[in-house]
């Protein structure tokens, strides 16, 4: 952390003008990774997944985040939960992967829970003295969820998913997002900082390089927003979701408003969620943060379901997946780089351009959440 000096942080505090670039151990540091966790990944909401993923009672998702192990369920009465995914008995890992099931049963010494929650089965427990069925059910995670899209929070002191989203809700409204339906995830691991992922949607200063032979240069104007969250628009009369020279299979959203008709939306929501709003689709780019150095970004795709229901999608959407995943692998790419790069004891933060002013806010956004600094 010796590079995080009053003046580089002031350097980086400053006009965007006369700015200069985060110091290397905003990204490399395990302390400032440790303060980030406290007071950012666990006191903010962090996106999970759709509720459409799991559509009927019994079906799961196993879930890693920033507090540990997590798990949403649908209960019997069609109710989506959030829990820890913690037996309440000696803390072992009750389900992985996704599923469905009614009851979940312990795979160390088979405790058992119903899919609400509740505490089912505890094998020869007769003799613990004390022992309440009711407060050994598992540990509930705060949830609460907006057009389809699941966000957790470890805060209960936190405001309101609403409160925290802001305007995001009015922008997209004629998206109509809760209208979509997810088709497609992936899964993939990066080494490098958490932020420098985040960063690098914020900004289409890298498109003519780093993808100059997939989407290329783009154009994006900045957009005022209000809550915990930014936003870019990429400018195109066209849905982006396809590579160029593949017109995009699916039509314009019906009843989109003239600002969403321009282009894209690329949004972070803080802390670690981004959503890409195209004419015609979305799609997300969810990071989780491991360590300084790695993290994991998980892509997903949503269409609209009358889209989603016709028989030729599967067919017509592959172009826009095999667009996703090869954007993506090739930001990871060029960020592990730049990991790599940023341990140079030689590295010095440089000064920003004026189409970095959503990196810059994005990181004053984390630098202002931390103590002391």
């Amino acid at each position: 952390m010796a590079d995080l000096t009053s003046e580089n942080l002031a350097a980086a505090r400053a006009p965007l003008q006369t700015a200069k670039s985060m110091p290397a151990g905003f990204y490399t540091s395990d302390e400032i990774f440790a303060a980030e966790r406290e007071h950012v990944l666990l006191k903010h909401w962090f996106f999970a997944g759709r509720e459409d993923e799991l559509p009927d009672p019994g079906d799961y998702r196993a879930l890693e985040t920033p507090g540990g192990p997590a798990l949403l369920i649908r209960a019997d009465d069609g109710k989506l939960g959030a829990f820890a995914n913690v037996c309440r008995h000696r803390g072992s890992i009750l389900l992985e992967g996704a599923g469905n099931c009614r009851r979940i049963v312990c795979p160390y010494h088979a405790w058992s829970y119903f899919s609400d929650g509740r505490l089912y089965g505890c094998p020869d427990m007769e003799d613990a003295e004390g022992f309440d069925r009711v407060e050994n059910g598992l540990i509930p995670i705060r949830m609460e969820t907006w057009a389809g899209f699941v966000f957790l929070n470890y805060n209960d002191d936190a405001p309101s998913l609403l409160e925290h989203l802001g305007d995001f809700p009015q922008r997209m409204a004629s998206h109509r997002l809760e209208e979509i339906r997810c088709t497609w995830k992936i899964r993939l691991e990066s080494v490098c900082n958490w932020k420098l992922l985040l960063e690098n949607a914020m900004e289409t200063y890298h498109t003519g390089t780093v993808h100059r032979d997939s989407v290329g240069a783009q154009i994006s104007r900045t957009l005022d927003t209000q809550g915990q969250w930014l936003c870019l628009q990429v400018i195109s009369a066209r849905s982006i979701a396809t590579l160029p020279g593949i017109t995009p299979a699916f039509p314009t959203i019906e009843g989109l408003d003239d600002d969403a008709r321009q282009g894209t939306y690329f949004t972070v929501v803080h802390p670690t969620c981004q959503f890409a709003v195209a004419q015609d689709c979305m799609w997300w780019l969810n990071v989780l943060p491991l360590a300084a150095d790695r993290s994991v970004l998980e892509v997903g795709g949503c269409f609209p379901e009358a889209m989603v229901s016709k028989p030729d999608f599967a067919a017509k959407a592959a172009a826009y997946y095999d667009r996703w995943e090869m954007v993506a692998r090739e930001d990871i790419g060029i960020l592990e780089r730049q990991q790599s790069a940023l341990g140079s004891v030689l590295y010095r933060p440089g000064p920003l351009s004026g189409r970095d002013d959503l990196v810059q806010q994005l990181g004053l956004w984390v630098l202002n959440q931390l103590p002391n600094l």
